[in-house]
Formats: structure tokens, sequence, C-alpha cells
């Protein structure tokens, strides 16, 4: 899920921890770090000596395009530029062990975060969440198995409730249920019949 920028910044990272050996320190007060160079940038702590940023030029352009905030050798955090318009329109986040936990995007990448990714144990699309208004509160919640839309979940009035529920079976869509009447809970369903047309349920 990380993309390619991210994941050759990690790369580098990763390289640097092998050739530093065990730990940030090589010696009791000699840090080994990652050296600038025309497509790298780091930047240490002036307290602790620790990297605490990484600027990267993946395309080798002139321009740093990903930012790594860092721990030490520890992500924290990656944004990137994608466009190079000044605006960051993908952020990464990291937990122990350089995991990636979560992916948020901008749709029109203009620095305004409107969607988040989520990754499974299989490292497949787990969980993608919405913001419609692109105002920080999530709109639409899809889940995934196995790499495929499995069900989702909208406010489509925007008042806080679920009154839209999708289901899919691999991948294709076989029911969506409504809520008419503002409760949060649905009362009519449409099925859509694997031989073609569809009926609709009354469910309360």
């Amino acid at each position: 899920m990380p993309n390619r920028r991210s994941v050759s910044l990690i790369g580098i990272l990763a390289a640097t921890a092998m050739l530093t050996g065990c730990g940030w320190f090589s010696g009791p007060s000699k840090p080994v770090a990652p050296k600038g160079t025309d497509t790298l940038k780091p930047t240490y702590s002036e307290y602790s000596g620790k990297l605490e940023r990484l600027e990267y030029d993946s395309n080798k352009n002139g321009k740093f395009d990903t930012f790594a905030y860092m721990d030490g050798l520890t992500v924290r955090r990656v944004e990137v530029d994608a466009n190079e318009d000044g605006k960051i329109d993908r952020w990464e986040y990291y937990q122990a062990g350089n995991k990636l936990t979560k992916v948020g995007l901008s749709g029109k990448n203009d620095g305004v975060v409107d969607t988040w990714l989520y990754p499974g144990a299989d490292g497949q699309l787990a969980k993608r969440e919405v913001s419609a208004k692109r105002d920080g509160t999530v709109s639409r919640t899809e889940t995934y198995t196995a790499g495929q839309l499995a069900s989702a979940a909208d406010d489509t009035n925007g008042d806080g409730k679920v009154d839209k529920w999708e289901t899919y079976t691999k991948g294709v869509l076989t029911s969506v249920a409504f809520d008419t009447t503002g409760t949060g809970t649905p009362d009519r369903r449409v099925v859509y019949l694997p031989t073609g047309g569809s009926r609709i349920e009354k469910l309360r």
C-alpha cells in the first residue's frame, strides 16, 4: 500500500540500518546516519543527534517530493507531494517496526485529506473511509476482504447516521439497504438477483 516513492525511501533507511550495524550509535557518542546527497537531505536533532526528518527527491529532478518524519531510524510519518506543487497529497502513518497503519489521500491534490486507507494483516486494503465534505468527518466506510470490496456504509445526508448499506460478493454489488425514516436502521432493501433483475424487501 505504500507508494513507490515511500517504498524507495524506506528501502534507503533499511540499507542505512544495515550499514550502521546494531543500533543508532557506532561507539559511545558518534551517530552513524544517512549523509546528504543530491536526492536525500537528512535533518538531525541538535540535542540528541538523532535523525528527525528525511527529504527525498524520488525522480531526481532537483525537487524534494517525499518527506519522512523520523525518530532515529524509526519512521513515524511519510508525506508525499506527488505532483510537486508544494502541497502534500499523500500521508502515510507507521508504528514500531516501520509497519504501515494508515494512508491519507487528497482526492483533489490540494493538501486537504479526504480519504483514509487501512491495510489488513495481509498487507492488502482492509478498510477505506471517505469524507464527502472534506472536513474530516467520515461519510462513507468501505470494508474489504482479500482486497475486494465486501460492504459499504454511507451517511448520504450528513446527519451523522448511516442511511445506506451496500453488500458485495466477490466485489459485485448484491444488495443495498436504505433508512428512509431517519432512525439509523434500514427499512427497505433492494436485492440484485444473480439471474438479473432485482426485488425490493420491506425490513420493518
